[in-house]
């Protein structure tokens, strides 16, 4: 019984040393083996280990990465606005055995490294304006000014400045990790921003601010719109007047022209027969008056009947006397001598 006993002792003792001599290393770890506090080994490959058991203590760290979420503060941009801006950084742990020896444990890691990263995006914001940080670039027209559309909201264009800003916190917390004697043994992959905006107690006072340009840029859009309109309907009233003006020019010319001709031609026709224009002149004298409900009293002697009353003198007097004049109705007054 005593010799059970002590053999049960033995496998026990002799468990409990393989379990103390033995470690595993996962795929996704990397382990520091010290002995009383200084390190004896390094281990990256994944597999199975001896360490010298009690004495040799095992610590591992995760070889993928490592997110580090920096708590939310407030910076001031170039033009001294309050932003708050929420970012978060990936890491690795490229040296455990500086790592161990500088920062110890992850949780460590990422309170050092959230304070580096936001001093350097403080530096990097200082030197930017809001609408690099916060929005895209509004479109600006040949004279400097923001192009709107339809409805007046201004054209904003996409922007990489978020991106460049980001490039330049990361290469500046990489040269500070460099420079850090001893090395933390991490390297820093990336840094996003997730959310970047004014605090909440001046977001308001923000808004209206920016309401109020959006609205004088919108006044002074439309003041030059209205002064472009005048200028254009002045131009077109006065092409208007000028194109009006040519036309009665050459309208009253072209009629002048007309009466010139048609004076010329009816001329030209009274030469040929001056008797026989009287004629239908007096044709026409009896078809206005004689067609009219009124009373007409003349002298039988009157000119106008001489084309009824004896129609061959006319034609004779024409021939010997020639026409004198006319009387008050356009007809040839013929001398009887």
């Amino acid at each position: 019984m005593r010799n059970l006993v002590i053999a049960g002792v033995i496998v026990i003792l002799a468990l409990i040393v393989i379990t103390q001599s033995l470690y595993v290393v996962q795929e996704t770890e990397q382990v520091v083996v010290t002995r009383f506090g200084d390190v004896r080994s390094v281990r990256t490959s994944p597999g199975l280990y001896l360490k010298a058991p009690f004495v040799d203590t095992v610590i591992s760290y995760d070889k993928r990465l490592l997110r580090i979420d920096a708590p939310p503060s407030q910076f001031l941009d170039r033009d001294i606005n309050i932003l708050e801006i929420d970012v978060y950084g990936r890491f690795r742990i490229v040296d455990p055995r500086a790592f161990l020896q500088t920062l110890t444990t992850e949780e460590n890691a990422r309170s050092i490294l959230a304070q580096r990263i936001n001093s350097s995006l403080r530096a990097e914001v200082a030197e930017r304006s809001r609408e690099q940080i916060i929005g895209g670039n509004v479109e600006l027209d040949e004279s400097g000014e923001p192009v709107t559309d339809d409805e007046g909201n201004s054209q904003v264009l996409p922007t990489n400045s978020r991106t460049e800003l980001l490039q330049d916190v990361i290469a500046a917390v990489q040269v500070n990790l460099a420079q850090e004697e001893p090395s933390f043994g991490v390297n820093m992959i990336d840094i996003r921003i997730k959310r970047a905006d004014f605090p909440q107690e001046v977001a308001g006072r923000i808004f209206e601010r920016m309401r109020s340009d959006r609205e004088k840029i919108s006044r002074r859009l439309r003041a030059e719109g209205e002064e472009e309109a005048r200028t254009r309907r002045a131009a077109a009233d006065r092409d208007v007047e000028v194109i009006l003006a040519a036309a009665d020019r050459d309208a009253n010319r072209l009629r002048g022209d007309g009466e010139a001709q048609a004076i010329a031609i009816l001329a030209e026709s009274l030469n040929k027969d001056p008797e026989f224009f009287s004629f239908r002149r007096s044709l026409q004298a009896y078809e206005a008056f004689l067609n009219q409900q009124t009373t007409v009293i003349l002298s039988s002697e009157a000119d106008i009947f001489k084309f009824l009353q004896s129609p061959g003198e006319g034609s004779s007097d024409t021939a010997g006397g020639g026409a004198a004049g006319t009387d008050s109705l356009g007809l040839p007054i013929t001398n009887a001598n």
